[in-house]
């Protein structure tokens, strides 16, 4: 799995990026934005059935599960990346600056809250 650093368009109002490609709409079936507070850790967990791609704010550390080990990235400040989690690949997010972490994730499958498809992993 390898980060994708994202366009980001700055100014003094904020930022602007495009979380996923336009050729990956057509494959996601649920979208969700997470505001988290400064070092919360999200994630913890995998997917057994669906890719989970993710946009993340830096700073950030993001964490994932290979074969290998744990793997670990940290996004720097003012930058934006892209992780695309295939199923089972366990994920966390931990910020590591002083304002909210915004994270972006789509999915390949609908959520269903009486079915989720969530493993807890921690890596954090």
């Amino acid at each position: 799995m390898t980060p994708e650093s994202l366009r980001v368009a700055a100014d003094d109002r904020g930022v602007v990026f495009e979380p996923i490609s336009d050729a990956q709409i057509p494959a996601q079936r649920n979208c969700h934005i997470v505001v988290s507070k400064p070092g919360a850790v999200r994630g913890n967990h995998r997917h057994s059935g669906y890719t989970e791609t993710t946009a993340i704010t830096g700073p950030c550390e993001v964490r994932w599960r290979s074969a290998a080990a744990i793997e670990r990235v940290e996004v720097p400040a003012g930058e934006v990346w892209r992780f695309i989690f295939p199923p089972g690949v366990s994920h966390a997010f931990r910020g590591t600056g002083t304002a909210p972490l915004i994270i972006a994730s789509f999915s390949t499958m609908p959520h269903d809250p009486a079915h989720p498809d969530v493993t807890r992993d921690v890596l954090f």
